[in-house]
């Protein structure tokens, strides 16, 4: 594919073969309708020639050259098979293009400090596990870094000290570099204390802090967190309550952010919240029912 690509590639070869589509045609003609010279145009008909698309014979002292569909088949299946993944319903790029709907809302929102002050989010979730598992996964860090963050990002560092008064720091980057950097000797992916797994570089996504408020084991928790901008402030904070109730197949979940000490530069991060927070709840339902 890479030397069909190739030699469509050139505008005067890509010329030629529209030609060849409508009759086979010798050299000299197709240098006369191309305005090319007949040494050039043999030179771009070789190369198409090797990459399969045309083929050619001798009829007496002219070569004559047709056009190979096949070829083009083979590539026109592969472009409609990159098109036909992409139009996906519900996948990757359907959620791309709700958040750049999103966040041309939100910066157009965001003229002054506390523009998203007060604003709130609710969610709710129906989970297989008894409430005393769902509360293991959302306190003990090497449970909640299975599931607390979006699809394309993954938890590279995480302290979660459930008691009141206690330290959460999140440090996240994207899955599929954290899946290559898992593969290279003596790279150390550390959750449950603070630690950074490579050295600072434009591979770092994002570091959220923040501190846990109340805690009532298998029942309710309630902590603040705050996204990071590039320069360590705060972008806002999220008051985030989680409520568990049992039931005779599991446990209700029903979580509640509010946004207060909103900055201007957090509108990219409350345009993707919404998105972001239930991928992280649905694999929070995935891993549950796994276990």
């Amino acid at each position: 594919m890479d030397i069909l690509f190739s030699a469509l590639a050139d505008p005067t070869r890509w010329q030629l073969v529209g030609l060849l589509a409508e009759r086979p045609r010798p050299v000299g003609v197709l240098a006369q309708l191309a305005e090319a010279r007949q040494s050039q145009t043999t030179k771009h008909l070789q190369a198409l020639e090797r990459a399969g698309v045309v083929a050619s014979q001798r009829s007496g002292q002219r070569r004559i050259y047709a056009l190979q569909t096949a070829p083009l088949r083979e590539l026109a299946a592969a472009l409609i098979q990159l098109a036909d993944t992409t139009d996906q319903i519900s996948g990757p790029h359907e959620t791309y293009d709700r958040y750049r709907h999103n966040l041309h809302a939100e910066r157009l929102a965001a003229q002054e400090p506390g523009w998203a002050d007060g604003r709130s989010f609710t969610f709710h979730r129906s989970l297989a596990g008894r409430p005393e598992e769902v509360w293991r996964h959302l306190t003990e860090a090497p449970l909640l870094a299975r599931w607390w963050t979006p699809d394309d990002l993954r938890v590279s560092e995480l302290v979660f000290e459930a008691r009141p008064g206690g330290r959460i720091v999140q440090g996240y980057r994207d899955a599929e570099v954290l899946e290559v950097l898992e593969g290279v000797e003596g790279v150390d992916l550390v959750v449950g204390r603070a630690q950074e797994v490579v050295e600072e570089s434009e591979l770092v996504v994002g570091r959220a802090q923040g501190v846990v408020e109340d805690v009532r084991a298998g029942e309710h928790l309630a902590y603040r967190l705050s996204p990071l901008l590039a320069d360590g402030s705060p972008a806002f904070t999220a008051h985030i309550h989680l409520d568990l109730r049992s039931t005779d197949t599991g446990t209700e979940l029903d979580v509640r952010f509010r946004i207060t000490d909103s900055t201007v530069e957090s509108a990219d991060f409350i345009a993707g919240l919404e998105i972001g927070y239930g991928q992280s709840l649905d694999k929070l339902v995935a891993a549950i029912a796994a276990d």
